[in-house]
């Protein structure tokens, strides 16, 4: 039987042509065998014709529209890139010596740190842990080179603190290169208490990255708030920040916030503020938060549901001993679950899945209130004996489940506004099923179904819901962007009513021409080849990449305004999460700069470009 022969790259001798660099970019750099893009100085595995042009046009499509091919602008601006990468590298341009490669592990490591936010003294552990590995896999001449090798690389704290504001000040760089060329940009504003009591103002921004041909989302700034909080406050730091990133208000689309008074304050609020530099600012509230506040409960059930926290409260953190009691009767017991969920109000889901957990093993607690002998105990043990009360926790159990699902789908980076009032609209056609539902079988209240046996008055629960209806309506029935507007983005060939779409999207934006919307919206409704690749690709992807933008110039930028605006400060609520697990982790030791370093670097969807910075490294220290 004949061997086969195993096809290997390097002797099929292929070669780099000088051609590759006016048509897509790109260099082989000295002593490499992978080609390098000017623009974002990445490598293509391979030097094949076809790696390099797919990564051209997937990647940089706009800069053949900026710099057309054989053009004196293009030459130029090649001569430009090429400087540009010859002064970064001048010491890669031979392959990188031994101290080189261990400044860009250096990098690498404390990049990683910084997105697992841990501390820059968890370094000399990482240290550790290499020798160790290379001690224990390694033998002979291979164990002390690589020992060797691992004893180059610098690592320590002040060391690290040091590489960690070069990889933020090089993700900012390519942040603000970003918004700069970005056609349009919107905000996420966001106040809060940090776990050391300071307040912090953050910043999110969110704009299509011209060159990805993608919506970026990362962490504009963020700036403490030393003394007050109030509008003026506010305002003062989202100046300083958008004058520090060189950014116009003027170029701001939408601000979204969480509807505090010092953001919204009809006077004196920081978006009042920011409407008088730019009146063309669309503003509204956060989406996830206007939910939260659509399912305030009424008196009757915020009276059950406050009992209930007690309970809760009282066997799970009055005191130790009695908790460890509880959880070694639980597993006696063999429940379904070891432990209660203690409540937290900052916690969206938090009252939703303590209830859930309550709910799951409530026979066993009603059983361990009875063993203890306290007046408290006895009250809960009464409670819990009632049924028109356990009626009502049943119902909530229900009710909240539905609502902490809808949640669950309201977060998440990225998400467009599109895609947070497509859930909330789906969601308020499941309310009326879900009042028709208690009416009859009860089929998506398990759990009330399931407590309630027999003839029962279910006239607050269907009155609950109704409340629901009516809030949800009254907060999202006349939302800013219209149901046209947003079918733009969802699928444009739905939209029957071409005259009412132009007129919505004018009252929007104040810049869209009606009679050109029409005209265009009709041409992209005929095109069969879009709407076979709308089919095939999110709505994102479409108006981003497979739209022509000459052709369709007005939708195209209706549909990236759009885009742009974020549906909630879910992305600001992440990075206060990530900004206390940083200051707890170093315990108040950091100061502001270097937090908000830290936090850059755990959020950026940017990626260092380690070689570039480990070879400034090496040449400013051979300097």
């Amino acid at each position: 039987m004949a061997c086969s022969k195993i096809r290997k790259v390097d002797a099929e001798n292929r070669t780099f042509k000088d051609e590759w660099t006016d048509k897509y970019m790109f260099i082989l750099p000295a002593a490499s065998s992978k080609p390098l893009c000017l623009i974002c100085c990445e490598n293509v595995a391979l030097i094949k014709s076809g790696n390099v042009k797919r990564h051209y046009e997937t990647k940089h499509g706009s800069f053949e529209e900026m710099y057309p091919q054989k053009s004196a602008v293009r030459a130029s601006k090649i001569i430009e890139l090429k400087a540009q990468y010859d002064r970064s590298t001048r010491v890669i341009t031979h392959a990188f010596t031994g101290q080189q490669r261990a400044n860009e592990c250096s990098l690498k490591i404390a990049w990683i740190l910084a997105q697992h936010k841990k501390a820059f003294s968890d370094v000399t552990v990482v240290k550790e842990c290499l020798n160790a590995a290379a001690e224990t896999l390694l033998d002979g001449k291979l164990k002390d080179d690589m020992c060797e090798k691992i004893k180059k690389i610098p690592l320590s704290a002040t060391t690290t603190t040091r590489k960690t504001e070069l990889l933020a000040e090089d993700v900012l760089a390519q942040l603000d290169a970003a918004v700069q060329n970005a056609v349009c940009i919107s905000l996420a504003i966001d106040e809060s208490t940090d776990v050391t009591d300071n307040a912090q103002l953050l910043v999110y921004v969110r704009f299509p990255h011209k060159e990805k041909k993608e919506m970026c989302e990362d962490m504009l700034g963020s700036t403490p708030l030393e003394t007050h909080t109030r509008g003026e406050d506010i305002y003062e730091g989202i100046k300083e920040m958008l004058t520090k990133r060189k950014i116009n208000l003027k170029q701001v689309v939408s601000v979204t916030t969480d509807g505090a008074p010092a953001m919204v304050g009809r006077e004196k609020g920081a978006v009042a503020r920011m409407k008088q530099d730019n009146p063309d600012l669309i503003a509204y509230h956060c989406i996830i938060h206007q939910t939260v506040l659509c399912a305030i409960l009424s008196e009757e059930f915020a009276e059950v549901m406050n009992t209930m926290m007690k309970l809760i409260n009282f066997l799970r953190a009055s005191s130790s001993h009695q908790h460890r009691l509880l959880r070694e009767f639980l597993k006696e017991m063999d429940a379904d679950a070891n432990d209660l969920l203690l409540h937290n109000n900052v916690r969206w889901l938090s009252k939703g899945n303590a209830l859930e957990r309550f709910w799951s093993i409530r026979k066993e607690i009603a059983a361990f209130l009875q063993q203890l002998k306290s007046k408290k105990a006895t009250q809960f043990a009464n409670f819990l004996q009632d049924k028109h009360k356990m009626d009502v926790v049943a119902f909530l159990v229900d009710i909240k489940g539905h609502l902490n699902e809808l949640n669950l789908k309201l977060q998440g980076q990225k998400n467009s506004i599109c895609d947070l009032m497509k859930t909330v609209r789906s969601f308020q056609i499941k309310l009326d099923i879900f009042k028709e539902d208690l009416q009859a079988d009860c089929e998506h209240f398990p759990q009330m179904r399931e407590q309630i046996q027999g003839e029962r008055d279910i006239s607050p629960y269907v009155g609950f819901i109704d409340k629901l209806i009516g809030n949800f309506c009254q907060r999202f029935d006349c939302f800013n962007l219209g149901h046209q507007l947003l079918l733009l983005i969802e699928n444009p060939f739905l939209i029957r009513e071409i005259r009412g779409f132009s007129k919505e999207v004018t009252q929007t934006f104040k810049w869209a021409h009606p009679g050109s919307l029409q005209l265009e919206l009709t041409d992209l409704q005929a095109d069969v080849a879009l709407r076979s690749h709308f089919e095939t690709t999110d709505s994102a992807t479409f108006w981003l990449q497979i739209v022509p933008e000459t052709m369709f110039p007005g939708l195209t930028k209706v549909a990236l305004h759009t885009l742009t605006m974020f549906g909630s400060t879910y992305s600001c609520e992440t990075a206060f999460s990530s900004m206390n697990i940083i200051k707890t982790k170093y315990r108040s030791r950091l100061t502001n700069e270097h937090l908000h370093m830290s936090m850059r670097l755990a959020l950026t969807p940017f990626k260092p470009r380690f070689k570039l910075l480990a070879g400034q490294l090496h040449a400013h220290f051979s300097h």
